[in-house]
């Protein structure tokens, strides 16, 4: 069998120190070298980033500056083919920019005659009348779609996409396997926000949280239900920034209102500048329970079996929970602090039959997660 080597553009939120985005990007790659031992195709990725040299130095992969044009258009003009996602790429909540950025880089490829792929995007929200015909005249030319949930492909049912055009397919986060080197290995060391080491054998409640609320009550409600929790159980809670440095301050901004924990006998403590996502998925792997408003805080904690505790500023958090047969926590409009406790409590006293529950469910959502590459290798194999 004769290997043929095929190199793939890679479009997507990277370079941005977003462990979420970031994870999205070494689930593919990952993926895609695995799928590449199987058949007669290596691949050679090529990632379009908003800072090439950290992503070179991250993965290990040649990287281009994803907002300069000639650099792009030379990188996928001599490329074999573009991936675009995943992640929540084409959506207007966050402003105008994006979409027109994201099909802009897919029609280019299609300009050149290369074949483009959609790996497990989440659609929407779309907001604005005016972007559905372009998202529909770029999609139906695309050679493979994959969306990670339902809700999106009935986005894109409804312009005009036939259902067997689309597959709906787990985020490619749920993929991500541990790094090699600590895979297995649950550490009881960890540093508290201080800096100091702390050795604790409590129970281990990830947090991770954002800014969203202008008057923050959101927080307010997410540290009264911490403050409640500690004051019914001693645990450690271990904050997580998904996103820096602003997620950083949002979980001071939090840590400050539980004040101090000690004379209840719980810790609090703080990842710090921890962009590397098989790191952070370490230690999430470390929790017992996890709170997340940052939809990938969710995604790594079901995808090492950990009870994931939503808490929904966006209806892609609904839909990751409604996947795994559950429901957020509440909202950031509308959250109860006691509910929190009680939910996270419930959680800690009954994680082995929450496990008994969801384990079978979240292994087929691990392999499910891999289809896409799979599919972009068999094209590309028929292909060379």
């Amino acid at each position: 069998m004769v290997t043929t080597s095929q190199k793939l553009v890679i479009s997507g939120y990277y370079g941005f120190r977003n462990s979420g985005d970031e994870a999205v990007l070494k689930s593919i790659l990952t993926a895609l070298e695995e799928e590449s031992h199987r058949s007669n195709v290596t691949i050679e990725p090529i990632v379009l980033s908003g800072d090439p040299e950290s992503t070179t130095s991250m993965y290990g992969v040649r990287s281009v500056h994803r907002m300069k044009l000639k650099e792009v258009r030379d990188a996928i003009k001599e490329s074999d083919g573009l991936i675009s996602g995943g992640g929540s790429l084409l959506q207007d909540a966050t402003g105008l920019k994006s979409i027109p950025y994201y099909l802009g880089v897919i029609k280019l490829a299609q300009w050149l005659k290369k074949p483009t792929f959609i790996y497990a995007q989440g659609i929407g929200p779309v907001n604005r009348k005016m972007f559905n015909p372009m998202i529909r005249s770029v999609f139906k030319a695309c050679n493979y779609v994959s969306v990670r949930d339902e809700q999106s492909a009935e986005y894109l049912r409804g312009l005009g996409l036939q259902w067997n055009q689309i597959h709906v397919v787990p985020d490619p986060v749920m993929g991500l396997p541990l790094p090699e080197a600590n895979a297995g290995e649950v550490s009881s060391v960890t540093v508290n926000a201080q800096g100091a080491r702390v050795h604790t054998k409590l129970p281990v409640i990830g947090v991770s949280v954002r800014f969203w609320e202008s008057d923050r009550k959101e927080l307010t409600a997410i540290a009264a239900g911490l403050k409640k929790l500690c004051s019914k159980k001693a645990v450690h809670l271990r904050f997580m920034p998904f996103h820096l440095p602003i997620d950083d301050q949002a979980s001071r901004f939090v840590m400050e209102m539980l004040g101090d924990l000690g004379n209840k006998g719980s810790e609090v403590s703080i990842t710090k500048d921890l962009t590397d996502p098989q790191l952070m998925l370490q230690e999430v792997s470390n929790c017992d329970v996890v709170i997340g408003m940052r939809l990938h805080s969710l995604i790594y904690a079901a995808s090492q079996y950990v009870p994931p505790v939503g808490i929904s500023y966006d209806p892609k958090i609904d839909q990751f929970m409604l996947r795994l047969d559950s429901e957020t926590v509440g909202s950031t409009d509308a959250l109860d602090g006691d509910k929190l406790a009680k939910t996270v409590a419930n959680l800690l006293d009954q994680r082995s039959q929450w496990l008994k529950e969801h384990e079978e469910g979240i292994t087929e959502l691990k392999q499910e997660a891999k289809v896409p590459a799979q599919q972009i290798i068999k094209y590309l194999g028929r292909k060379g």
